[in-house]
């Protein structure tokens, strides 16, 4: 019977989907006015550059760690000309350690196409916004609402839990036909005025008060209404994502090291840390920790090896599945000159703190060389 009541749920509430109602977004309004975050970097401007990259930041990761990189991002690129003029790898060494990393990839494309294409303007219309590289359809209202006032919906994760725990909607958001009904609704109850107020406090609400675990509902605006609250199934709304089992993968990395230089090689544009310069890997069958056999062919491209060293391992976790890494320095008596191939170049240590490094591979190199007592 709960079942069958709750599929009458959901039918009812993709059938009510379309339909407006003003006091929600009245509540919304006025409890971010009073309530909401107001001092974040990137509030209080309409200037679409800054939003904008702030919204792509924010894609994702928490605000917290978004801080100091837009500080930084705008430091070096204070403006959407700059940030297309300048090289790729100066923009991912600013954005290495932030994850997601096609973002950065896109930030730069887009930056280069609203120059080249929009006169250096971003365009007020989302859908204009949502051809451009890494703006979907939620950014690009986000983006327009915030740096132009238009009244455009948005339906980001936060506003997703907030929709599924007021309306008491059952199905995991991420599928097609549940995704499409909170649409609706997000068209629905977009108000006449005020869409900045109302788009932040949907905002901030997901971030602030309806979390994912341990929601502050007595202090919620919409607590009143909301089904999740009344019917206390916050912890089952929204309905997560099924579990799969998340493939694990192995791999050797390599620290080839020379007079005060290791080798690191640039990644292919696409796929895991696309684009980052990084060390040379040999993918492992399995977790059993011995060197690849042609790992002296390896070094012999390079030069001769006076030490190798198991150093200690690290593991990653990714969308998709977690990387195992078991990483080897190898300290060379003699270097050939040259590298093997195009995409390699030997990169001095002193200077690895602002290369475009993966965070985790930063991490461990940064950690060696400050300190090569930590060698295992």
């Amino acid at each position: 019977m709960k079942a069958v009541a709750r599929r009458k749920s959901r039918k009812s509430g993709a059938q009510e989907a379309a339909v407006g109602d003003p006091s929600f977004s009245q509540a919304v309004i006025a409890w971010q006015k009073q309530h909401g975050r107001h001092a974040l970097p990137w509030q209080n401007t309409r200037d679409a550059y800054r939003v904008w990259l702030s919204e792509i930041m924010l894609q994702q990761t928490q605000v917290a760690a978004v801080i100091p990189y837009y500080q930084r991002f705008l430091e070096t690129f204070p403006t959407v000309e700059a940030l297309a003029a300048a090289p790729s790898e100066q923009v991912m060494a600013h954005w290495s350690g932030l994850g997601y990393y096609s973002r950065a990839r896109n930030l730069h494309r887009c930056a280069q196409m609203v120059v080249a294409e929009h006169g250096g303007r971003f365009p007020a219309d989302p859908g204009l916004l949502e051809e451009l590289p890494g703006i979907g359809r939620s950014t690009a209202a986000a983006i327009s609402a915030f740096s132009y006032g238009t009244r455009a919906a948005i339906l980001d994760g936060n506003v997703k839990r907030v929709f599924a725990r007021v309306f008491g909607i059952d199905g995991f958001p991420g599928e097609k036909a549940v995704e499409n009904d909170m649409w609706q609704r997000a068209v629905a109850l977009l108000p006449e005025s005020g869409v900045e107020s109302y788009t932040q406090g949907l905002m901030d609400l997901g971030a602030t008060l309806c979390t994912r675990n341990r929601p502050a509902c007595p202090r919620c605006p919409l607590a009143s209404r909301c089904v999740a609250h009344l019917t206390g199934r916050t912890a089952e709304l929204p309905v997560r994502k099924p579990k799969k089992k998340v493939p694990e993968r192995h791999a050797h990395m390599f620290v080839i090291a020379h007079d005060g230089a290791i080798l690191l090689e640039q990644r292919p544009p696409s796929g895991i840390w696309g684009g980052l310069l990084s060390l040379p890997e040999r993918a492992k069958e399995s977790a059993a920790d011995e060197l690849p056999p042609d790992i002296d062919a390896v070094v012999a491209l390079h030069g001769e090896a006076a030490a190798v060293t198991r150093l200690t391992g690290f593991t990653h976790v990714f969308t998709h599945f977690r990387l195992h890494v078991t990483p080897y320095r190898i300290d060379l008596r003699t270097r050939r000159h040259g590298v093997a191939q195009s995409a390699q170049v030997w990169y001095p240590v002193t200077e690895l703190a602002g290369a475009p490094l993966p965070a985790p591979v930063k991490k461990m190199l940064l950690a060696l060389f400050a300190a090569p007592d930590l060698l295992s």
